[in-house]
């Protein structure tokens, strides 16, 4: 039983296996500018660029300036009954942004990244629906963080 252990432990050592890691950034310094003041997303991606590279208020100091054109979240209904009871909901999540030097030299143009969830709907459990909303919603943000970080690896300053 022990020896059965050991001989998965050491074949995982030796096939090169290693935890997903964020994508490394090759510039030193990067804002953040067109974000709603209390932006959770902003925060996100404000948490992953920081363990990388210095994040500034100043602009016009940075090498990398991240422009964010639209932060939008949508809840939509899909399908609702014959009575107009609702039984399935779309959750949109919609971030454009774009990526420029401080001399305007553009880095990234315009991209628009749209995530979209659809989740069933029930007016029995509309607490525990809505803590599923918010909980999708955390998930898509967190998809677009990852999705932003790999676009900003791809920059050679």
């Amino acid at each position: 039983m022990l020896f059965v252990g050991a001989a998965a432990v050491a074949s995982l050592a030796g096939c090169g296996f290693t935890l997903r890691a964020p994508p490394r950034l090759n510039f030193r310094s990067l804002a953040l500018t067109g974000f709603e003041p209390r932006s959770l997303l902003a925060q996100d991606l404000r948490r992953q660029i920081a363990a990388q590279v210095q994040v500034l208020d100043d602009a016009n100091r940075a090498e990398v300036i991240l422009n964010a054109l639209a932060d939008q979240r949508q809840k939509s209904v899909v399908a609702s009954t014959a009575a107009a009871q609702v039984r399935e909901v779309q959750l949109r999540l919609r971030f454009e942004f774009r990526v420029a030097t401080p001399g305007g030299r553009e880095l990234i143009p315009k991209v628009a990244l749209l995530l979209t969830r659809d989740i069933s709907y029930s007016e029995t459990f509309a607490l525990a629906k809505e803590q599923e909303e918010a909980e999708l919603f955390r998930d898509m943000q967190a998809d677009v963080v990852m999705q932003v970080m790999r676009r900003l690896a791809s920059i050679r300053v």
